[in-house]
């Protein structure tokens, strides 16, 4: 038996290194577009935050709104972003905190300024009452949000608005 060995011809060597080469290329280019499509997979939820908006005492059967500031990461970024709530007890007592966007446009509803006893949106006439139902032909077509919320100490803690289908 004759020992032949193999050789690696220049274009094998040229072959083989241009491969690796382009494939380390390719792979660099490729690990920051990878780590951007499943960042926010990654990221833990801030959705379970809940932040101290009032003091329960303070609350009343009137909606009064309750502004509160939270600071916001982005990136390199931080601001302060202030939220608000209309918040007021029903007839059983029962805390109702209602986000002031309105979903017809987004635009801020404000409580009694053009119909009493209801929620307006000055921006197309949009109206809901006091419970968040949105009035039957009135550009809304769906109740204002609810906000997920808990009582702690005597303070209200306020979450994320949470979508309803009907009040």
């Amino acid at each position: 038996m004759s020992e032949k060995k193999q050789q690696v011809s220049r274009r094998q060597f040229l072959n083989y290194t241009l491969t690796g080469v382009g494939g380390f290329m390719a792979a660099s280019m490729l690990a920051p577009m990878v780590r951007f499509a499943i960042d926010p997979v990654l990221k833990a939820s801030s959705a379970s935050e809940m932040h101290a908006v009032v003091e329960v005492s303070e609350i009343t059967k009137e909606p009064q709104r309750f502004d509160w500031t939270v600071e916001q990461v982005d990136a390199w970024y931080t601001s302060d972003v202030t939220h608000s709530a209309w918040v007021y007890k029903n007839e059983k007592d029962e805390i109702i905190p209602l986000s002031p966007v309105c979903k017809h446009l987004g635009c801020q509803v404000n409580w009694a300024t053009n119909e009493p006893d209801e929620f307006y949106c000055p921006c197309h006439g949009g109206r809901y009452y006091k419970s968040g139902e949105n009035v039957p032909n009135t550009p809304p077509n769906a109740p204002l949000d609810l906000y997920e919320f808990e009582v702690r100490d005597g303070t209200l803690f306020l979450g994320q608005p949470v979508p309803r289908q009907e009040v």
